[in-house]
């Protein structure tokens, strides 16, 4: 059998230009400061990982997450990695629930060189359900006009449903959405908040959009993240469902979650807690009853590509929210990524995540 212990773990500072700000509640980012990682093992396989620190305030810089990085190196050169379970959930532990982004990087580094090494995608290492995910795209927070253009944008790509950003105002809120169901009138809306609202708030929006005639397929995190009974009320009084993201980063969230029967759907997303763990929280929520949902910060297609397998391999996820490769200027990155109607189409990756670095990337790697 070949050689297939961890010889390097490298890092660099990924930054790159946006196509347009991404503008939420809790903040606005303007240019990307991510951190690309690759694994080397002996065979020669080489594995690539991605961290996107979020905009959510107290959460961890890029030097951050680029400097816990590379602190576990000792802790993976020169193990097998086959042993990839317990040496990864070795790094969680020692990376801590803080340094969510950094963890989705380097587990996602080394199972991308376990499957490059195996000759498996890593959607059969999930679980092989589909292979292939359709997402949804994101109108962020901006006036009614720029958001009905980009409404119209999003359905000339074929992508047919909406999510919509809102929780910073509610008058400008309310024409957002106005805005966009007027460009998009076939196409399905759902709306994100982000915790920029509380519950009454929630359903008070909820409210004024059905005096309009809209009904939203979801709400996102209407409510601060802890408030599990503010995400319940909203659920039962606005007959809307209603999605955790905010409230659920770690598998004792997802249980709380659970327990209290407090949403109908949970927001997974790599960067708030890595990959083995994002991966036992879909596992939990789905034999609870709880849908599923695959989500991200601004990441590249590597990043989200990799959401993508655990989204296929896993299967039966209701909701696909993966377009943030549409606010890069460029692609840095080649291999699959956000295809026509926000087809993410795994089924020609042969072994791991199916992206690699670019070119130009490349040149620029010491």
């Amino acid at each position: 059998m070949k050689n297939a212990a961890i010889a390097s773990l490298d890092a660099w500072p990924l930054n790159a230009a946006m196509s347009q700000p991404f503008a939420i509640a809790t903040g606005t980012k303007t240019a990307i400061a991510n951190v690309l990682v690759r694994v080397r093992l002996k065979d020669g396989a080489c594995g690539w990982g991605e961290a996107a620190p979020s905009t959510h305030p107290g959460d961890i810089t890029q030097a951050q997450a680029l400097s816990g990085i590379l602190r576990q190196r000792d802790r993976l050169v020169g193990k097998p990695v086959t042993r990839f379970r317990d040496l990864l959930e070795e790094v969680d532990l020692s990376l801590g629930p803080k340094f969510g982004a950094a963890r989705a990087a380097v587990s996602m580094a080394v199972l991308d060189a376990w499957g490059r090494s195996r000759g498996v995608p890593l959607r059969i290492l999930f679980g092989g359900a589909e292979d292939r995910v359709r997402s949804d795209v994101t109108v962020t927070i901006v006036p009614a006009e720029e958001a009905a253009r980009d409404a119209r944008r999003i359905t000339a790509l074929g992508v047919r449903i909406i999510k919509i950003k809102i929780g910073r105002d509610f008058d400008s809120d309310l024409d957002r959405v106005l805005a966009v169901s007027r460009a998009a009138p076939k196409s399905k809306l759902f709306l994100d908040a982000n915790c920029g609202y509380g519950p009454s708030e929630s359903l008070k929006f909820l409210a004024a959009l059905k005096k309009r005639g809209i009904r939203p397929i979801l709400f996102e995190q209407p409510a601060q993240r802890g408030d599990w009974d503010g995400l319940a009320a909203v659920q039962k009084h606005g007959k809307v469902p209603v999605a955790a993201d905010e409230s659920v980063r770690s598998r004792a969230d997802a249980w709380e979650l659970v327990r209290r029967k407090a949403a109908a759907v949970v927001n997974i997303k790599l960067m708030k807690c890595g990959v083995i763990e994002a991966w036992e929280i879909a596992l939990l929520c789905r034999a609870a009853g709880v849908e599923l949902m695959i989500g991200g910060m601004v990441e590249s297609p590597l990043a989200m590509t990799c959401g993508a397998h655990l989204a296929a391999g896993v299967g039966r996820f209701r909701v696909v929210d993966l377009d943030t490769p549409l606010w890069f200027k460029t692609n840095p990155m080649r291999g699959v990524t956000f295809g026509r109607g926000g087809l993410y189409d795994l089924s020609g990756v042969k072994a791991g995540i199916g992206v690699v670095p670019g070119p130009a990337l490349l040149k620029t790697l010491r």
